[in-house]
């Protein structure tokens, strides 16, 4: 990758110029700090001022384990060089991460596809708008970016390095064990970081497999299967050894075997509202909807009318529903007895349609995920299709859905292209693990496919690709 600075510096400095007007307007203009910021905020400060890693209750700081200490230790550093709850800070060091993920990216295209692809590769992460978005937001997703892109880098690198001789192997371990690393900073920041080592560790089991049946030749088919163990031995001790100290500290703490954040969020004296969610799982598909109903519980009145059709099998089911909400809204608080209401509902939708509830719903969330406009940071309206927003935000929330679209769509096609390159099928492998993960939440936000983008910016950048000496897949 050096090589490649130096040959086209002109072109990088350029990109990257760009890269940080784009990024320095939504920091500037749209700093996003929300409630998820503030709670992290709190976390680290009372970590850095008490040495409890805690929320503050009713003016006592109470342990917590609501949130993995990836981005709460982040904040923790930026706080202590830069004073307390000091965001513009974090931003700004945020801003450089982004800047490191499109070198990762050109990187990771390079290694895969061509040095052409590469600057392809720089130039759709530089000029992204919805990484950039969020870059300027205090929450983990530009981390978990950054953190992604570094061990898919890495792995591929790790791929190429098994097909060396003996004299590689010692660099192949540390190539490895830097990929499982970067997982470990993944999964600290979000538990769902762990689909990428899942993804790896698939990936090579299929080339272990491949091996062993040994009938179509490929540029992995020979590799060793000590070789191919060896490195998800280390890929995966590298990855899970980071919880350790977390896990055992929930062990002593909070008396409980969590390594990982809880499903939803809460801490061990919080009520979980099953059969809520079991209920909005149900109907809900769409971006919107969380919005208007599942974050509003508990808390905030919601409003029937606010459902979709499919949230009713029959006008009974409606009034029922119906019924359920006004109880809520009366305290707006799902006590255990309503809670068991709204799961009697879902039992009765889940039986009647399994299929929808299994299959065609998880999908239209994944579709939506996906295909949204990724808007949610911004003021435009959610409901950006019914053409009532302020002219500027409408423009604005067409614009991001036509180029997320491009985006999207660019990736299918580079990979229909570049489908027998060595690593793509990783690449693939990863995002499909990850799509399917998401379709089994409730709440489908597109910021959970931002993980992703990596990936997709290097499939559309292989429309670039060409065929030349510089790529030793050729």
């Amino acid at each position: 990758m050096l090589q490649l600075l130096r040959k086209d510096a002109r072109f990088f400095l350029a990109a990257s110029l760009a890269a940080l007007a784009l990024l320095l307007l939504f920091v500037l203009h749209f700093p996003g700090i929300v409630d998820d910021s503030r709670l992290y905020a709190d976390i680290a400060m009372n970590w850095l001022q008490y040495g409890v890693y805690g929320i503050n209750d009713s003016g006592r700081v109470v342990p917590t384990l609501s949130r993995l200490p990836g981005y709460p230790a982040f904040l923790a550093v930026i706080f202590t060089i830069f004073g307390w709850s000091n965001f513009r800070a974090v931003l700004l060091i945020q801003l450089l991460f982004d800047l490191g993920t499109c070198f990762l990216i050109a990187d990771l295209a390079r290694r895969m596809l061509s040095e052409r692809a590469a600057k392809a590769a720089f130039l759709l992460a530089a000029l992204c708008p919805f990484l950039a978005n969020y870059a300027a937001a205090a929450l983990t997703e530009t981390l978990e970016i950054f953190f992604t892109a570094l061990a898919l880098d890495l792995a591929v690198c790790g791929l190429a390095t098994l097909r060396e001789s003996a004299s590689g192997a010692k660099h192949a371990s540390v190539v490895w064990f830097g990929s499982g690393l970067s997982i470990g900073a993944c999964i600290l920041l979000r538990p769902d970081g762990g689909i990428l080592l899942a993804a790896i560790a698939a990936y090579l089991l299929l080339l272990s497999l491949r091996g062993l049946v040994g009938k179509r030749p490929t540029a992995h088919s020979a590799l060793p299967l000590l070789t191919i163990l060896r490195a998800g031995f280390i890929l995966a001790i590298a990855a899970l050894a980071p919880l350790a100290p977390w896990t055992l500290r929930n062990l002593h703490t909070m008396h409980r075997l969590q390594p990982l954040a809880p499903r939803y969020a809460n801490d061990s004296d919080e009520p979980v509202m099953a059969g809520f969610n079991r209920w909005t799982k149900t109907w809900l598909a769409e971006y919107t909807s969380v919005e208007e109903v599942y974050w509003n519980v508990p808390g905030s009145p919601i409003d029937v009318a606010r459902l979709p059709r499919r949230a009713f099998d029959s006008d009974e089911q409606r009034q029922q529903t119906a019924q359920l909400f006004a109880d809520y809204n009366q305290d707006h608080d799902v006590t255990p007895e309503l809670d068991a209401r709204f799961a009697a509902l879902a039992a009765v939708r889940i039986q009647a349609a399994p299929l929808r509830y299994y299959v065609w719903l998880p999908a239209m969330r994944i579709a939506d995920m996906w295909l949204r406009p990724r808007t949610e940071l911004l003021p435009s309206d959610p409901r950006w299709w019914e053409l009532n927003d302020d002219r500027p935000w409408l423009a604005v929330s067409i614009a991001f859905g036509l180029m997320n679209l491009a985006y999207v769509g660019a990736a299918a096609a580079g990979v229909v292209r570049c489908r027998a390159l060595p690593g793509i099928g990783l690449l693939v492998l990863f995002v499909a693990l990850r799509s399917l993960f998401l379709g089994t939440l409730e709440n489908p936000e597109p910021r959970y496919t931002l993980e992703c983008y990596p990936v997709v910016i290097v499939l559309a950048a292989a429309l670039f690709r060409i065929a030349s000496i510089e790529n030793p897949h050729e």
